[in-house]
């Protein structure tokens, strides 16, 4: 891939969380950058602002006329998007460079000291972390992340170029793009299964990605995961630890101890024992590309966190009210863990959208068994982001599955009354799809009392 004669980039699924990332790169590269998405979104407005022009039609008119020169024009498209996409079948038949993201985002940070995360969860806090302790420690660094960061309000980090750090994503085997210098594996639980087929198909491409890995490269694993590479892991006898973890006024401290030593009392603030792993996956990494310890660990305490990841919307002393995208069992699991430890004895309500036909049919009784952990579930019907309906696949039947004796499932026209009326004491909003947009909404219900 050229992209010297590029003059414009033209993004199909502009909105989504990793395309704008490189749309804003390109933007702030002195290109020309446009693009297409399915609806407005708080990111394609953060776009707009940004002087990133947006349309919501599938429609070839609506293409600038700059942008149909095929000498100068990159197409990026997301593997989201429909093949019969009008606009897309459009360049595609008319000789234009079409590449999928992940192809653009291993070409961008191939010539760069790379960092690249990877797991079917904990890689977007991660590489906030990441990119958070690097740029607090004066590393020439940029970052393409999955989520917008806290710390940053972006999911683009650019604060130079020697190294990148960069979200490895397993769905549609886009990791395999990437040659990372250092890769972490968070957790390899079965996911995906659309694309893989099983958990041992998606266990081989970890396998895979670990041997995209360049000469002299290195792999960090959490401790316990089927593949081989140093580990990290909490109090525990793995390669980089967090020890003498303990929490004083719901904030965690611990020892940071390797090879090299140990690192005595330092802090983080972000909730749940899957977040302090994120945070020790982040500085095992930073410390194997040659960062001293002592120059990354004070900053864990000022990271902010990623939205949707646990986000405190509401947080009082009678009412609180998290944000999160947890979208696996897995993540229930860890979510649940995090908000007993902090509330252990403030009755709990979930409000839980289920993501993909595919993914509720194949972990359907995962799901009932996490959410069942709950006081009260609150169910949404499935949002089927890229997907058809699996006939027998309902929110109906999980919430059949559910053994917390008080459930209910509900539009999303009806949610509002009805917390409204119920007020809980604790209420989180979780779901990878559109029920991001209903938490303005959630949080003026919980708001009157």
């Amino acid at each position: 891939m050229n992209l010297a004669p590029i003059q414009n980039v033209y993004f199909i699924g502009i909105g989504g969380i990793g395309m704008s990332a490189l749309a804003r790169y390109f933007n702030a590269n002195g290109k020309a950058v446009c693009g297409y998405d399915r609806t407005p979104t708080e990111i394609t407005e953060m776009l707009e602002k940004e002087g990133i022009a947006v349309h919501f039609t599938d429609d070839v008119a609506a293409i600038p006329a700059s942008f149909k020169d095929k000498a100068t024009t990159l197409v990026v498209y997301t593997p989201a998007i429909p093949k019969d996409h009008s606009e897309l079948l459009y360049f595609q038949q008319n000789g234009y460079e079409v590449v999928k993201r992940s192809e653009v985002l291993g070409f961008i940070t191939q010539n760069s000291f790379c960092l690249a995360v990877a797991g079917t969860h904990g890689k977007t806090t991660t590489s906030s972390i990441l990119a958070h302790i690097l740029v607090e420690s004066g590393a020439s660094v940029s970052a393409f992340l999955g989520g917008i960061a806290e710390n940053f309000n972006s999911n683009l980090v650019l604060h130079g170029n020697e190294y990148t750090v960069a979200e490895a994503d397993e769905f549609d085997r886009s990791f395999l793009r990437l040659s990372p210098n250092i890769a972490c594996i968070t957790s390899m639980d079965a996911d995906h299964l659309d694309i893989y087929g099983d958990e041992q198909h998606l266990i081989e491409g970890f396998h895979q990605f670990a041997g995209k890995i360049k000469e002299g490269g290195s792999l960090i694993v959490r401790n316990g995961l089927a593949i081989a590479g140093e580990t990290f892991g909490l109090e525990d006898d793995s390669d980089y630890s967090f020890q003498h973890i303990r929490i004083v006024d719901g904030v965690y401290h611990f020892d940071f101890k390797y090879k090299g030593g140990i690192y005595k009392d330092y802090t983080f603030l972000k909730p749940g024992r899957h977040n302090l792993l994120n945070a020790l996956a982040a500085v095992s990494m930073a410390v194997k590309a040659g960062f001293a310890p002592e120059a990354l660990l004070p900053h864990l305490a000022t990271f902010k966190g990623v939205k949707r990841r646990f986000s405190y919307i509401i947080k009082e002393k009678d009412r609180v009210f998290i944000d999160d995208y947890a979208h696996h069992p897995s993540e229930i699991n860890a979510l649940y863990q995090a908000v007993s430890e902090m509330y252990p004895d403030t009755p709990k309500t979930i409000i839980f959208q289920p993501h993909l036909f595919s993914r509720t049919r194949d972990f359907m009784d995962d799901f009932a068994k996490s959410l069942s952990q709950f006081d009260e579930v609150i169910l949404l019907d499935i949002y089927p982001a890229r997907e058809l309906p699996i006939e027998g696949i309902t929110s109906e039947v999980l919430l059949s599955k559910i053994t917390t004796p008080q459930k209910t499932l509900v539009s999303k026209a009806e949610l509002i009354p009805l917390l409204e009326t119920m007020q809980p004491s604790l209420l989180l909003a979780v779901g990878a799809g559109d029920i991001g947009a209903e938490v303005a909404h959630i949080k003026e219900a919980m708001s009157r009392k």
